[in-house]
């Protein structure tokens, strides 16, 4: 067996990473120009419908049912005379503190003490 000297391994190594690279340069721009060959044939059998009306569509109406709850929620919370932006505010200062994720926490009511 011959030996090879660190130099010469060093070489190899160098080409294998070299060829690696320039393989998923390859297929880089393979997948690129299949990309763009499948847009345009997507493109060409629908025609881009464009709404000449730019105004946003009706908000839904409230539902009179209670909406649904979130996943992992333990029910809603009721707000005396307290924004909204604040009451989110102290239930995330309240989870933070106590290290506990915030679904997993219950708040039945928020009131400022005055």
């Amino acid at each position: 067996m011959e030996n090879i000297t660190i130099i010469e391994s060093l070489g190899v190594a160098i080409l294998g990473v070299s060829v690696v690279f320039v393989v998923l340069i390859v297929l880089m721009g393979a997948i690129a120009v299949q990309n763009v060959v499948i847009a345009k044939l997507e493109g060409r059998g629908k025609k881009a419908e464009v709404k000449p009306d730019n105004t946003l569509p009706a908000a839904p109406a409230p539902a009179a049912a209670p909406a649904k709850l979130a996943k992992g929620s333990c029910g809603g919370v009721m707000l005396h005379d307290v924004p909204d932006a604040t009451a989110a505010m102290i239930m995330a200062i309240v989870a933070d503190e106590l290290k506990t994720p915030l679904n997993e926490l219950r708040f039945i009511s928020i009131q400022e003490v005055k």
